[in-house]
This record gives C-alpha cells, structure tokens and sequence, in this order.
C-alpha cells in the first residue's frame, strides 16, 4: 500500500521546524495529474474549494477521483461559489447524497433556472463572489493559486490554454489553510446544497473516467526533492467581506502591500489589472521611492474578460509617464515565427522550468514579487473586484531562491511571449523583437472602438 501523505511528509516537516516545503506548478498538466493524484492519495479529509468548476473532462476527472475517495471512506467536503459551477445541480445532488460527501454553495443563487435573472433583482449581493481557489488533503498537503478546475487551466492541447501558477505546500503552512477552508465551510454565505436545491432533477449518473496516475506527478510527491523549505504564511479575505460586514484589517489587501514592502524592485504579474486612481498612485509613489515597477497583463488580444481591458487601457499613459514598465501578453499561442526568436534554453519543454507555454493564449496567473526575496502567489488580481468586492487566498513565500527563479523566468521570457507597451508621442507604441505596433496588436478597428466606449463607463469598480 503506499504511504499516507502524513506519515511521508511527517518527518520532513519535522526535520524544518517552522517551515514549509513549496513546489511551483508552472505546467498545467502537471498541476492536474498532481491534484489527481493527491485525491487519489487521501486517506482522512479532503476539503475542495472553487470559483469555477467546469463540467468539461478536467471537472469530471476530479469530481470522479472525490467520488472515488468517498467511496474509501474519505470525508470530502466540496464548497463551490454558486455563479462559477458548471456541474449542474442534479450532479451535485448525487454527490451530496453520498454519506461521505457533502456540497455547500457559496453565496448562492435564489432562482435555479434561468439562473442570469437573479442579477435582476439581486445585484449588490451576487456581485460578490468566493474567487479562492484551494484543495487540502488530510490536513498536511495544499495546493493553491491561480488556477479554477476546468480544461483551459490545465489541457495542454486546448487552444483557450491559459498561462498559470500554482503552488503545491506541505508542512506547518497546510493546517492553516485547513483552518481557513473551516472558517468559509462554517460562514454565513456558505448553504449546504439541499437547503438552496430543494428540488433536484433526477440524479444524475456520476461518471467514472479512470486514468492512470502522471510518474512525473508520482515522482514530485514520492521523492519530494524538489521541494523548497522556506517560510511562507497564508494571506486571505474574511469570509464575511461577501456579505459587505469585514474591517479593513479582515481584507487581504492591506496584509499584502505590508508584507511584500519592496524597496528596490516590484513584478505585478496579474491577468485582469485594473488599478483604479489609487493603483496608479501606489505604483507611481513605489517608482518615486527608486523602486523599478514591472507589470505583466494581458493584452486586448489575450484578455478573456474582454470588458477588464476597458477599465485598465485608459490608465495606460498616467502608469507609463510614472515610470511603471508595461508588458501585455501576445495572443492566440505563439506562431512558429515568433517561437524561433526565442532562445532555444527557453522554449516550453518538460525539462524546462518556463513560466510560459508556447501553445498559451491568455494570462491567468496571479503572481507579485518584491526585490527578487518575497513572492506572492494566489487568486488575487490587481483590480478593483478582488480589492472590495471578491474574497481572495494566497501564499507569501519569503524565499529569495524561490522568488528570484520565478521572477527570473518571467524577466528572461518577457521580450519573446509579450509586448513592451511604450509611450510614442501622443499615442502608444506595442514593441517585440523585430517589429513595433502603433495598434493595439491583433485587433480590429471595432474592437479598439468598443473598448475605448467602455473605459468611459464608471463602471471600473466593478471590474
């Protein structure tokens, strides 16, 4: 039989008192292999933690591993924000029947069906979503970061692909996870699914999808050598911050800014940015106080929340002229043209540790790193919405070995997978290693248009 994750990592832990061991999952693949198989691995708890849960093959390989852990015996609690699961409620309500399974919404939708008149009638509150995503298992393994549970987060092969991060920890860091899953399983916003579906379609089949374990992912969790032993601590919103009841020092955001503090050099790595006045002025004071200010987003190409481009382009000048240095992601994956610019070190192959995939179309990792020594890495973007309005959960590892490789990766790629964005006289300028755009690369006029009448909108704060 092969050994529990608490008597393999026990002595471990054990030997780096007050540490954590950390593995970056940069391949998306990977990062479902290994989840799988640490389901698959689970002997006691497994407490299951998303904003979008897909019913596409990713979604049902992992809801058919939880199945089969609960038929072992193991307890597995599932809490899934109610805007963002795709599982479909008769599919939920097999899984909640299991004696060893239960379902809890978060923050749910009254009206099932069809579900988008809910935000008729009831906006203020459903416009406030639980975007954490996490998975603990046996209260001694966590994995968190950017990454929901569907095929564009982990499926190599599909064209919607998004460039991602995630974190795998284990040690002292995994019971405080634990402790905060506890606190959103017991929250106000969170409903046991039978009392918001009170009458379910007949129940749906749960499919088995059998598939063998990845040795790579055998390999990371058995061997356990490329585990990093640092210090890191979890940062997170109050649960309550749905429901518009947490303080200022419940909220994620001041804890943040506190504890990353950079003094020479800050990498925002955020998908959806849009940094409202106060961002602009917070980066710009950083650039003031001699810090160098980089910033990797999507580009309106790449962006798949299109209308998040509207409310960071008009900020685009007033960041430049402060001296922040801008990158948008290319779009669509990387043509074979492109691909032969890049050093053949850095192209995307499973022996190289590359933050990007060549076959990516869109940013969706969340990552911020101060002077090369603390990273930060989770669900919180840049914006307004993961500021006010969505509950947010993330690690600050406080590792220059484990913040300089990751930085340094996404430093040495930038030229070949992004556009350097640059002030050309009255316009702007998107520049890559051998041509230079004076559009936006990759769009059409009515795009641009569409856009340009969205950022006049006041709706920035909802983005």
């Amino acid at each position: 039989m092969v050994e529990s994750l608490a008597r393999q990592f026990g002595p471990m832990a054990a030997a780096h008192p007050g540490l954590s061991g950390v593995q970056m999952l940069k391949d998306g693949p990977m990062s479902l292999s290994l989840r799988l198989l640490l389901v698959r691995r689970a002997r006691l708890s497994l407490d299951v933690q998303y904003y979008i849960w897909r019913g596409d093959r990713s979604g049902r390989l992992l809801l058919a591993e939880l199945l089969a852990a609960a038929d072992r015996g193991v307890h597995v609690r599932l809490l899934l924000d109610d805007f963002g699961c795709g599982v479909g409620d008769a599919r939920l309500a097999a899984l909640h029947a299991h004696p060893h399974i239960e379902v809890r919404l978060f923050n749910p939708l009254r009206l099932r069906w069809p579900r988008w008149i809910n935000f008729l009638f009831d906006f203020p509150r459903l416009n406030r979503r639980m975007h954490n995503k996490c998975l603990v298992v046996d209260g001694v393994a966590a994995v968190l970061g950017g990454r929901n549970i569907g095929d564009e987060y982990f499926d190599g092969s599909n064209p919607a692909l998004a460039a991602d991060l995630d974190a795998l920890a284990v040690g002292a860091i995994a019971a405080d996870v634990a402790a905060d899953f506890e606190r959103y399983w017991h929250a106000d916003a969170a409903l046991p699914l039978d009392a918001v579906v009170t009458r379910p379609s007949p129940a749906a089949p749960l499919e088995t999808e059998p598939r063998d374990s990845d040795p790579a992912a055998e390999a990371l969790i058995d061997e356990a050598a490329d585990f990093d032993w640092v210090a890191m601590r979890m940062l997170s919103d109050d649960p309550d911050k749905v429901l518009g009841r947490a303080g200022p020092t419940e909220l994620m955001l001041p804890q943040l800014i506190a504890a990353l503090a950079p003094t020479h050099r800050l990498l925002l790595v955020s998908p959806y940015f849009v940094p409202l006045d106060a961002g602009v002025a917070l980066l710009a004071g950083f650039v003031g106080r001699g810090v160098q200010v980089t910033v990797l987003t999507n580009s309106l190409q790449s962006n798949n929340v299109a209308i998040s481009h509207a409310g960071y382009a008009p900020a685009r000048r007033a960041l430049l002229r402060a001296g922040v240095r801008l990158w948008e992601m290319k779009g669509r994956g990387l043509g074979p043209a492109v691909l032969g610019l890049v050093p053949r070190s850095l192209r995307r192959n499973p022996g190289t540790a590359s933050f990007f995939r060549a076959s990516a179309s869109a940013l969706h990792a969340k990552t911020f790193i101060a002077d090369g020594a603390r990273l930060f890495v989770g669900s919180m973007n840049f914006d307004a919405r993961s500021w006010q309005l969505n509950t947010e959960i993330g690690f600050l590892i406080e590792s220059a070995m484990v913040a300089g490789r990751v930085e340094a990766s996404v430093i040495a790629e930038l030229p070949y997978h992004s556009w350097s964005v640059e002030l050309a006289g009255d316009g702007l300028a998107w520049r890559g290693p051998s041509i230079c755009h004076r559009t936006e690369p990759g769009t059409r006029w009515w795009q641009r248009g569409v856009m340009h009448f969205l950022g006049w909108l006041p709706i920035k704060r909802l983005l």
